[in-house]
């Protein structure tokens, strides 16, 4: 009897040696393959109270670890609030100078004639689209650079005035790049108050959907997407919604389903087999936070 049982506690030793150096392979293969780190960045909160919710469930719930706010929206002071409940969550400004939705509009925080339309709202693009209906773009006007500079310091410091855990700076619209100096601008005023700029980190992009329509197809690419990942830093951009009242009201066309499409991003931000697949990847999620500023 005690022979069985000093043989079978040699097996067992022996089976929990093999795991543990099976084990300890896996780990120093990946730290021979580099580390992958991934950010993903809810954009666009204050645009819509349900975004402003949106935002804040996919931190609390699912894998979003950075939100941009645009601060000359209508909801800036509800995603203030829902922030400052909410520290650990990393804040950038998503910095605005175009209003395209058509029953949203948005003005700047300051007086800057080159940059609006005759009713005194932003543009509704940067640079127009030759391939849909015609819309008022920034770049067919005589802007003025003095001006953009006063409104992008205007959100910058009206977000550094409410939210302490402000760490970097990014895009709404790709504005930063309607200019070389425009991008030079925001470079330096990166520099001044002490943030990163989203152009500067040198993040890969994760890619999207690819031709996906529903919200399963969309989860299946993502999860596609986060196995195919290679050492790295990488970012995933989107925007969390709900589908609802507000958001049916935004285009003249209902067709445009806004609320649809983002309440997929929702969805998948907070769904267990993307997390199940971002762990089973060894894949950290970050924030820029976590990154070292670039200046």
């Amino acid at each position: 009897m005690i022979a069985q049982t000093r043989k079978f506690l040699q097996i067992i030793a022996i089976v929990l040696i093999a795991v543990i150096c099976q084990s300890s392979i896996e780990e120093t293969g990946r730290s021979q393959m580099g580390s992958i780190k991934l950010i993903f960045r809810a954009d666009d909160m204050a645009s819509f109270h349900s975004a402003n919710i949106a935002c804040i469930k996919t931190f609390r719930e699912g894998i979003a670890r950075s939100v941009e706010i645009m601060v000359p929206c209508a909801w800036f002071p509800d995603a203030v609030k829902m922030l400052n409940e909410n520290p650990g969550f990393d804040v950038g400004v998503h910095l605005v100078l175009t209003s395209e939705w058509d029953n949203v509009k948005w003005r700047p925080l300051t007086h800057a004639p080159s940059l609006v339309d005759k009713d005194g709202y932003f543009y509704q693009s940067i640079w127009g689209d030759a391939n849909k209906k015609p819309i008022n773009c920034l770049l067919g006007t005589d802007w003025k650079i003095e001006e953009v500079e006063q409104e992008l310091r205007a959100q910058i410091e009206l977000a550094r005035k409410h939210l302490p855990q402000l760490t970097h700076l990014t895009a709404h619209m790709g504005c930063t790049n309607m200019s070389k100096e425009v991008k030079a601008l925001v470079q330096r005023l990166a520099k001044e108050y002490k943030l990163g700029f989203e152009d500067d980190y040198g993040l890969k992009e994760m890619p999207g959907y690819g031709k996906a329509v529903s919200t399963s197809d969309k989860m299946e690419a993502v999860i596609r997407n986060i196995n195919e990942l290679t050492p790295g830093t990488w970012v995933s951009i989107d925007h969390p919604g709900l589908e609802g009242a507000e958001m049916q009201t935004v285009n003249y066309n209902p067709a445009d389903n806004l609320g649809k499409e983002r309440q997929a991003v929702t969805d998948i931000w907070t769904n267990e087999k993307v997390k199940k697949a971002l762990q089973e990847k060894g894949v950290e999620i970050i924030g820029y936070k976590d990154i070292k500023t670039p200046y």
